[in-house]
């Protein structure tokens, strides 16, 4: 199962921003697009990763039911 996520770059005098549509604080700059791509890659493991061990904090000892919950995409992205 894949999940596809729209990344967005935008070209500035000093190279490049990128952020991602659907992951709200995943975003990153570089001097080049490639270089801003590599970036954006470990910004949304790593806003990933934050949220997760937030959400682990948030219901440390609690009685929950934790599952794989895959999203299947019924449209394509532009």
């Amino acid at each position: 199962m894949e999940i596809t996520l729209t990344a967005v770059f935008q070209k500035f005098s000093e190279g490049y921003v990128g952020f991602v549509e659907e992951l709200p604080g995943a975003n990153t700059q570089g001097e080049t697009l490639e270089e801003t791509r590599a970036n954006l890659e470990e910004a949304v493991r790593l806003v990933l990763e934050a949220n997760r061990e937030l959400s682990e904090e948030a219901i440390k000892g609690e009685d929950v039911i934790r599952e794989p919950f895959p999203i299947m995409s019924h449209h394509a992205v532009a």
